[in-house]
């Protein structure tokens, strides 16, 4: 297949929407134009990268409509469809798929150029500034994996596993009096990381997974 082989489909249903169509003009795969001299230009490309979207970004200085068209069944845009038609419209642009093998050409309009502005969601604000805010220092470097990443909660659960550590069997009360951590209950109940053995009823010490892993903690942690 060669980008050509969606000029034909596509083509025929611009026509059917009122609009003159030509390919080629002025180095723009494809220029529909209106009864009113609006003007529309699509992109034809096999597949959807960096290069395809600057060139239609630089085909905003044409027109405000600009379109990329792209061939049905790309491996992107059957995992990441979602993702891509958000960016697609945070640039002001449209994607159109087009399906050539279909008897009758078959096009589909995935979204439309416009403005487009993102909406903000306040809990995933106020949660991001309460990770910032309740981490200790800054253990982990930019640009890390999410595996070993050194949260609040792990800091919360590392300062209990090093208490019990030193202390040896301990009440969960004691010991969220001593760290003044008001969720030490949570965290040794929850025992997510696996540092910690229930005695009783709110007594705790370290496990044996705990004594093995700590020391490797606290190293990251102080990095």
């Amino acid at each position: 297949m060669i980008e050509a082989d969606l000029y034909p489909p596509l083509k025929d249903y611009l026509t059917q929407q009122g609009y003159e169509v030509k390919g080629e003009v002025q180095h723009c795969d494809i220029i529909a134009v209106a009864e009113d001299n609006s003007v529309v230009v699509i992109e034809l490309k096999l597949s959807l990268n960096l290069t395809v979207l600057l060139q239609a970004v630089d085909r905003l200085k044409i027109s405000d409509t600009v379109y990329i068209g792209v061939p049905k069944g790309i491996a992107v845009l059957k995992t990441q469809k979602k993702r891509i038609v958000k960016l697609i419209r945070m640039l002001g642009l449209g994607l159109i798929v087009i399906d050539h093998k279909a008897r009758i050409g078959q096009v589909d309009v995935l979204c439309d150029p416009g403005e487009y502005k993102p909406r903000q969601l306040k809990k995933h604000t106020q949660n991001l500034l309460k990770e910032f805010r309740h981490r200790v220092g800054d253990p982990n470097l930019g640009g890390s994996t999410q595996k070993g990443i050194i949260t609040a909660y792990r800091q919360k659960a590392l300062a209990i596993a090093i208490y019990l550590n030193q202390a040896g069997e301990t009440k969960a009360a004691i010991i969220a009096q001593a760290l003044t951590e008001p969720k030490t209950r949570n965290i040794l109940y929850d025992n997510v990381y696996g540092w910690f053995d229930r005695l009783g009823k709110g007594i705790y010490r370290i496990s044996a997974r705990g004594k093995s892993e700590i020391p490797g903690w606290i190293k990251r942690n102080q990095s």
